[in-house]
């Protein structure tokens, strides 16, 4: 049986009527009237104040004491410094749920040179911290304590408490390792 080619012409000639179609249309004329604004969604459920908001301290003169033992002969050797900090918004709840971030800025505020600790410099000084309820704890194999000099503050720490989110939010762009980004994208001030 031999099949028939009358469809093929009226395929071409409605695609050619639609191509002529689609250039005929343009933007030449105005814009019509804006529609009437339409009624107001319900209210939302009322959200959690703490949800979101970022705690922060302003950079501090943290100083550190010697952490020693006494030895064999009687002596007492010092195996590293430790600091604490006050923290008195950071309750049991945000311990368990929210992320506690502490920088070091090892220059002055107006050259700042600022790393996120943990810090393991190839020199071998390390600095390390804990949080736990109302407080964080610095340790060090150097003294890292906050000093003047020339009327420049050195060696200021700074913590950031970001709480959870039921939610969560698109965070997973932000380098949390560089203090720069994490300013940026919380918004924070110096």
């Amino acid at each position: 049986m031999r099949r028939s080619n009358f469809t093929y012409p009226l395929v071409l000639l409605s695609g050619l009527f639609f191509v002529m179609f689609m250039i005929s249309c343009g933007k030449d004329g105005a814009a019509g009237p804006q529609g009437p604004v339409g009624p107001a969604g319900p209210e939302g459920p009322k959200g959690d104040n703490a949800s979101g908001t970022v705690i922060y301290s302003d950079w501090l003169d943290v100083p550190f004491k010697p952490d020693t033992i006494h030895t064999a002969g009687g002596g007492i050797d010092t195996v590293g410094y430790f600091a604490d900090i006050d923290v008195p918004k950071l309750t049991t709840a945000l311990v368990n749920t929210a992320d506690v971030k502490m920088y070091i800025n090892a220059e002055d505020a107006s050259d700042p040179v600022i790393y996120p600790l943990p810090y393991n410099a190839p020199s071998g000084l390390y600095i390390q911290f804990s949080a736990y309820t109302q407080g964080i704890s610095l340790y060090s194999n150097s003294d890292l304590s906050s000093f003047t000099a020339n009327g420049k503050k050195y060696q200021q720490f700074r913590y950031m408490i970001v709480p959870g989110n039921t939610e969560g939010r698109s965070a997973a762009s932000v380098n949390w390792s560089d203090y720069a980004a994490v300013k940026a994208y919380l918004g924070l001030k110096d």
